[in-house]
């Protein structure tokens, strides 16, 4: 370790330890270690509210090679706990870049460790599922910082949904169509794409009532993504289950799992989730496939969709996991990745454009 560099430990609840050296800000925080293949985007990474009460680790090897500035954000702050990196750039250069990614992380409190081999943390966490952790700046024993992780709730049973979203009511853009955002964790980057598209969006606390949501005279109701077990997110499945056949819907990631299970589907936990700008889907109706955007760690159980009024419209090529239903008999779609990219690639921001087609009575582009 370099003279004068601070020492960091990532433990793992199962005693696995790695060490390196300190980066953003001095700190310890406890919650669930999972890793983005993402090879840009790190700022968008930070600043998703799904990434609420996890350690971010990221396989590319080299990070904050653009610095940080106030463009990329996806939420007002930083929303992961921690970030866990081979190498955070000593010497970043853009002409966007406002500042460091180490005086950002400082800036907000996240505290960071680099120099670790990633690639047997992310092996580890992948063959044993993801776990809990500590990434700590500070001098204590391992086994101590292995009880520390152990003691961390599940996420299933915290209400991070409750933590990130809105507090109150607002809106954005003046467009001709009026579409409600039920706010489980939304990326600006989701309402940016519906003002894009000539959108007045409403935006809504996580608990909005149908009766409230209708009480607006939508053109159509979108629900976001966000972080967490979708079985959390009570109020919002109970809301999606009486608008369905009232309003076109449209789900995004925890928002395609909250319309899944509001139509009586099962979700459940995946070994170590779908995290990283690069992961190809294929629709099933077309042929095509996209490379997406993802940040889950829940999936849509297909073989509880038997019966029910669901079509499974898009399948992921890696694991053959559910990314895409449809309503057979009303205006309801969703998809479990991000079609607002943010970081990652637009190949699929169509979903939109299909959305609002449905809002408008008319078949949507493929």
């Amino acid at each position: 370790m370099a003279r004068g560099a601070r020492e960091a430990w990532l433990v793992l609840e199962d005693g696995t330890a790695f060490s390196g050296r300190a980066a953003g800000a001095p700190a310890e925080v406890a919650g669930e270690v999972v890793f983005s293949t993402s090879m840009t985007g790190y700022q968008e990474i930070l600043t998703d509210p799904s990434y609420a009460g996890q350690i971010v680790v990221l396989t590319y090897p080299l990070i904050g090679n653009y610095g940080a500035n106030s463009i990329d954000q996806q939420a007002s702050r930083p929303w992961a706990l921690g970030l866990v990196a081979r190498e955070l750039s000593p010497h970043p250069s853009s002409w966007r870049m406002e500042e460091t990614l180490q005086d950002y992380l400082d800036r907000h409190g996240i505290p960071a460790v680099e120099g670790l081999d990633t690639r047997a943390l992310v092996r580890r966490l992948r063959e044993k599922g993801t776990m809990r952790g500590v990434l700590s700046t500070r001098p204590r024993p391992v086994e101590e910082l292995a009880e520390m992780a152990r003691a961390v709730p599940d996420l299933s049973r915290q209400d991070l949904i409750g933590r990130v979203s809105t507090d109150a009511p607002y809106q954005l853009g003046e467009g001709r169509r009026h579409i409600a955002v039920v706010d489980l964790g939304c990326k600006r980057n989701i309402l940016d794409s519906l003002v894009e598209r000539d959108c007045r969006v409403t935006v809504l606390p996580a608990k909005a009532t149908a009766a409230e949501i209708l009480d607006l005279q939508p053109d159509g109701v979108l629900f976001s993504n966000g972080p967490g077990d979708p079985k959390q997110a009570q109020p919002a499945i109970a809301a999606a289950r009486e608008l369905i056949g009232k309003v076109p819907v449209f789900g995004i990631c925890l928002g395609h799992q909250v319309l899944a299970l509001a139509c009586g589907a099962d979700t459940y936990k995946l070994k170590y989730g779908h995290r990283g700008a690069n992961h190809p889907v294929k629709d099933l109706e077309s042929g095509k496939v996209y490379i997406t955007s993802q940040n889950h760690g829940y999936a849509v159980r297909e073989e509880s969709l038997s019966g029910l009024p669901l079509v499974v419209t898009q399948r992921n090529v890696n694991d053959g996991t559910v990314e895409g239903l449809r309503h057979t008999g009303a205006p309801v779609m969703s998809v479990q990745y991000h079609p607002e990219a943010s970081p990652g690639p637009k190949d699929s921001s169509f979903l939109f454009e299909a959305f609002l087609a449905q809002v408008a009575g008319a078949p949507g582009p493929g």
